[in-house]
């Protein structure tokens, strides 16, 4: 049966395709809004250098083609980059830096490279979900509290304890806990409600409810802050594309333009099964992430990519159409340009707790359990790759995976069955059938080397539809070194045409 068709943009002129997906960009907007300023913050440049980031992620990335439903924003996998790039050629050359990675991605998609990373494993998209959902969860854990969190994964899961008793302490931790927790608790609880109270998103009610309760309880807790956004806008001079002429300057564009493809269009693969609408087309998304990147840079803004918590919020909201996304750009930009301060009265306790639910959603429990049961090669692959985005980083991570992938595929591939029968005279007859590769050599030469050495062998290759270059070098090498004195040899009988 044919999935639905997902709506166009001319279907807005449907009131409830319409309401849904504004309903959707406020959703995306309160996800939006942490992620752009903790990503600055986290790479070493003021916070409205992320906004302007998420604004252009929205408005420009948003109305163009590739995926519909796919959200982009500050890159959270580029932190680390983008501080060292900052640090070693400053920040008016971090401008330069993306508007060329920019172009590099539109010249990417022309020359049609972004349909490759459609072959990607699903165990590895869900491995990278749960991967980011963790990294979310051990990140804004620390801001629920108000708390400074670690740089790193492992930095985090070991810094636990000593949150714990930071919150145990009392003070203003325990209350931005307080609080945090409680929004956590709307947001699990919402869900359950009545039909026509849950006409209102969860994260929404969540963040104005606790709004109000920091304002009438008069709350010391840590609120949003922003400052103009038109003085933050710095466009890289001459000087500035100057600077990163150098080699170790051009192996940093080349970085940034690689992670920032890879994670877009991981990202769409993801997005792609949460939905059942039409798939994206990776080379026009990689065209419309370069052109995001290039305007980003322009404005002498951070690097942007596609943002799996943002866009499975916008699934998961019930968008149905590009408007959203393109929504949420114009929410960041009217409330952090014209009405700063109803930013400025929400706590950021408030937020971070939307980001730990949407974390936690993001890790497949049950897509894990039900490859173990079913295929438990799969699953590995799958809990090796959340493991290492943890302890590094996304791109590591998914590379990671898809190659513990590659290997799995390569070991299923690779089996081989050894048939054993003897012929009048006493002569055996050893046929090999299957895929020899050198992941089943051990293997294959563990039950040869079990065959009788007082009389004449045949190993016969002849029915292996694969036979590469070292297992055929090894039984090569090993026929005439069986015999116990080599008056017995082993012949052996090749494919033909033999595959090496």
């Amino acid at each position: 049966m044919r999935a639905p068709r997902l709506p166009q943009l001319s279907d807005l002129r449907n009131p409830a395709v319409l309401r849904r997906d504004v309903l959707a960009s406020l959703v995306v907007f309160l996800v939006a809004l942490p992620l752009c300023v903790g990503v600055a913050v986290a790479s070493g440049v003021p916070a409205e250098l992320g906004l302007i980031t998420g604004i252009v992620g929205g408005v420009v990335v948003g109305l163009l083609p590739g995926s519909r439903l796919q959200v982009s924003g500050p890159a959270a996998g580029l932190t680390v980059l983008v501080h060292d790039a900052v640090d070693s050629y400053g920040l008016a050359a971090l401008g330069a830096i993306v508007a060329v990675s920019g172009l590099l991605q539109i010249a990417l998609g022309v020359l049609r490279f972004g349909r490759w990373f459609r072959a990607i494993s699903l165990s590895v998209v869900h491995g990278m979900l749960a991967g980011i959902g963790l990294v979310i969860v051990l990140g804004q854990v620390y801001a629920l509290a108000g708390v400074r969190q670690p740089s790193d994964g492992p930095g985090k899961i070991a810094g636990l304890p000593g949150l714990a008793a930071d919150i145990l302490d009392g003070g203003p931790q325990l209350t931005a806990a307080l609080l945090g927790a409680a929004t956590v608790a709307v947001l699990v609880l919402w869900p359950r409600l009545p039909a026509r109270v849950r006409v209102v998103p969860g994260a929404l009610a969540a963040v104005g409810l606790a709004t109000a309760a920091s304002a009438v309880l008069g709350l010391s807790v840590a609120k949003v802050q922003v400052g103009g956004l038109l003085d933050a806008v710095a466009p890289p001079g001459s000087d500035a594309f100057g600077r990163i002429g150098s080699v170790a300057a051009v192996g940093t564009v080349l970085a940034f333009t690689l992670i920032a493809s890879a994670e877009s269009l991981f990202s769409a693969a993801a997005v792609d099964r949460m939905h059942r609408g039409p798939r994206t087309d990776y080379d026009k998304e990689l065209i419309a992430q370069g052109v995001g990147n290039t305007v980003s840079g322009a404005l002498g803004a951070l690097p942007l990519t596609a943002v799996i918590v943002r866009s499975a919020a916008n699934v998961q909201a019930g968008a149905r159409t590009s408007a959203s996304r393109v929504l949420h750009g114009l929410w960041l930009l009217l409330f952090t340009a014209l009405l700063p301060v109803a930013i400025s009265v929400i706590p950021l306790t408030a937020l971070a707790a939307v980001l730990v639910y949407a974390g936690v959603k993001l890790v497949p429990v049950k897509e894990f359990a039900s490859l173990w049961r079913e295929h438990r090669g799969e699953a590995v692959v799958l809990a090796a790759t959340t493991a290492v985005i943890v302890a590094t980083n996304l791109f590591e991570g998914v590379v990671f995976g898809l190659l513990m992938s590659v290997v799995k595929s390569a070991w299923d591939t690779s089996r081989t069955r050894i048939d054993v029968r003897t012929l009048t005279g006493g002569r055996l007859v050893a046929t090999v059938t299957g895929n020899a590769t050198f992941l089943r050599l051990p293997r294959i030469l563990e039950q040869l080397e079990g065959l009788p050495k007082d009389r004449p062998i045949e190993l016969d290759l002849s029915g292996l539809r694969h036979l590469d270059h070292a297992c055929r070098t090894a039984l090569e090498n090993w026929a005439p070194a069986h015999s116990d004195d080599g008056t017995d040899p082993v012949s052996v009988r090749l494919p033909v045409p033999t595959a090496l």
